[in-house]
């Protein structure tokens, strides 16, 4: 699906169609600059990119990153929330 929109130069689906920006708008060029250690520029992109590797292994491992049921929901909704902020103040 991604390389049909490709086709039609449309980077973001929910961009395109409502015109805002998405939660994740920006994380595919943070991980890339990520990737060649620019930290600095993956951050500007999207300031949770480091979250990516933590979500992975909390789904990969069932939601359990840590013993403590707590923490690891914790973890979870500090992430989501860190999505949320970045997406509202985006958005302003």
């Amino acid at each position: 699906m991604y390389a049909l929109l490709d086709l039609f130069d449309v980077s973001c689906f929910i961009k395109y169609v409502t015109g805002v920006s998405c939660p994740g708008c920006g994380m595919t060029h943070a991980l890339m600059k990520a990737l060649t250690f620019d930290f600095r520029e993956a951050f500007r992109y999207h300031p949770m990119f480091w979250s990516v590797p933590v979500l992975f292994l909390y789904f990969f491992k069932d939601g359990v990153l840590f013993k403590n049921k707590i923490l690891n929901l914790g973890v979870f909704i500090a992430i989501l929330s860190g999505f949320m902020v970045n997406w509202i103040y985006k958005l302003v």
